[in-house]
């Protein structure tokens, strides 16, 4: 596969040389190399979506001729985000730790709240290890299609075994899913089965009843049992390393380009509101249309779901919530007046983000009309991307840290060049934000000009001139496994460099706005010039 891996590593040293903000590390020689990239934009959004990913390697199995594997994630449309990609010819543990060191370098050292993997010995060490404080989980459906493959015999002979598994692993509390489990066993006469035992002695790693006290994202994201949905239709049994590239960029294109679509539905369509709740309309305003479609559908079954309060003890309220007509499917909700807090049993909150239909039944009771701030997950909101990062751990990262310059210039890169594939559509949008664009240049140039830049001191402390052009000097050989071999070089001492690259910036815009079709500017068009 040499010649493969020449042809990928040749397009990661064009992308490093284009954007130096584009990371890439490799280990191993030519002819067995693991090859690992990450692009500024995916690295600009691991700042506000970096809370949960998955680390998908379907594509390393025999069925495959490439053994490429994934980090992703999922945006504010619910939609997966892409975070990084490996070749990995070699897949020993050793390869999968330096894998895993190497990308939590390149998305600054922030470790996710939670990752789900394939239920594979190297990579779980390799988590284990470099990621000891992330919630990791097994993908649910990997351990599915492994119990269909195990009892191949059963599956053929009773057809039932199917769903019946299926309706265990989805019980609503730990008591159900023990008793459901008990139940299955001995109705299949599989009490003595050892593997079987494996399964449910793993259970805290992929039945989702133990898994709902930390965040996943769940039920808010595009989901097609366990499959990459990121490259899926895109990279298959048949491509090749000479074509994965290409493969590779549709999808990316692809992705990014529904991502768009997706910020202007959200932008451009009011709210079809079910209620005259005041809660409904502030979630409208708020969430992205994705989003708030599935809150809407929880406040919508407060309708059918009555709170009744049982208790109440040290200023805390106690409420059983149940659906009318089912009472035994009923949960519990504490709920604190003073704070305007609520926890549900069945932590859909703590689990995908979006506050569920019994917490918003004690807020109707209790005539809560708006959601308090903190069920408004920002990560889920039309301004998801604004402003600081989501991650709860990012007042940790040093400010003059290499990594946050790099986000901070791949923040503003992405930012303005989005506004081009957004607003050169309409003349008047266009106009007033090529004139922003052209007030922003100005400023930039004067801050040059009055010699803040030559080492004046700023709030955070660094020099300006190191937030852009960030270079990685990255070695062409082996990588320690300890301390993956990545060199990371901060140009930018001399105060052209500040300018060049907001020349390539804008620059960038205006080659945007020339594919855009504005045959109604008719020459009107504005240029950016720094001087």
């Amino acid at each position: 596969m040499s010649d493969g891996v020449q042809h990928v590593l040749g397009y990661l040293k064009l992308m490093h040389f284009e954007n130096p903000n584009f990371y890439y590390a490799i280990r191993g020689d030519p002819s067995a190399s693991n090859v690992f990239w990450i692009d500024a934009a995916s690295r600009s959004n691991y700042t506000y979506f970096g809370d949960t990913i998955v680390f998908d390697t379907s594509y390393c199995s025999s069925d495959y001729k490439v053994p490429f594997a994934t980090f992703t994630g999922l945006n504010h449309h619910g939609q997966p985000i892409l975070f990084g990609c490996a070749v990995m010819l070699d897949q020993s543990e050793a390869s999968y730790i330096w894998l895993f060191q190497t990308w939590l370098h390149a998305i600054s050292g922030k470790s996710p709240i939670s990752i789900t993997i394939e239920p594979a010995r190297f990579v779980q060490t390799a988590v284990s290890q470099v990621l000891p404080n992330t919630r990791l989980r097994y993908c649910k459906w990997s351990v599915f299609k492994e119990v269909q493959t195990r009892l191949a015999h059963l599956y053929e002979s009773q057809p039932n075994i199917d769903a019946e598994f299926g309706k265990c692993v989805e019980s609503e509390s730990i008591e159900e899913f023990e008793s459901r489990w008990g139940m299955l066993l001995e109705q299949y006469y599989l009490m003595d089965d050892e593997w079987m035992r494996s399964v449910y002695d793993a259970r805290r790693m992929w039945v989702p009843v133990y898994m709902r006290d930390t965040f996943f994202g769940d039920h808010c994201g595009e989901g097609n049992k366990g499959r990459n949905i990121y490259f899926d239709g895109f990279i298959t049994a048949e491509t090749t390393l000479q074509v994965l590239i290409e493969d590779y960029k549709k999808a990316v294109g692809i992705w990014h380009e529904k991502e768009l679509r997706a910020d202007h539905d959200t932008s451009n369509t009011i709210p079809l509101l079910k209620t005259p709740s005041p809660m409904e309309k502030q979630a409208g305003s708020v969430y992205t249309k994705k989003i708030f479609m599935k809150f809407q559908e929880e406040l919508f079954q407060t309708l059918a779901n009555t709170a009744t309060e049982l208790e109440e003890s040290g200023g805390v309220t106690l409420f059983r919530v149940a659906k009318f007509g089912e009472d035994h499917r009923d949960r519990i909700v504490t709920y604190n007046p003073i704070e305007a807090k609520a926890t549900c049993g069945c932590q859909k909150f703590e689990f995908s983000g979006v506050i569920c239909r019994h917490i918003l039944a004690v807020f109707r009771a209790k005539n809560v009309l708006t959601l308090p701030s903190e069920y408004l997950l920002k990560r889920w909101t039309r301004n998801a991307k604004s402003g600081g990062s989501l991650d709860k751990h990012a007042a940790e990262e040093p400010t003059n840290s290499p990594e946050s310059v790099t986000i901070r210039c791949d923040n503003l890169q992405q930012d303005v060049v989005k506004v081009g594939e957004e607003d050169a559509k309409y003349i008047q949008v266009y106009n007033v934000a090529m004139n922003a664009l052209e007030e922003a240049a100005k400023k930039v140039a004067a801050v040059k000009n009055q010699g803040v830049a030559q080492g004046g001191s700023l709030a955070n402390g660094e020099n300006p001139l190191a937030s852009c052009q960030p270079a990685m000097t990255l070695p062409m050989g082996d990588s320690k496994l300890e301390n993956p071999s990545i060199q990371t070089t901060i140009n930018g001492e001399k105060n052209h460099e500040l300018l060049e690259n907001i020349q390539k910036l804008v620059m960038n815009l205006n080659e945007k706005f020339d594919n855009c079709d504005r045959k109604c500017v008719h020459g009107h068009r504005l240029q950016i010039i720094i001087s």
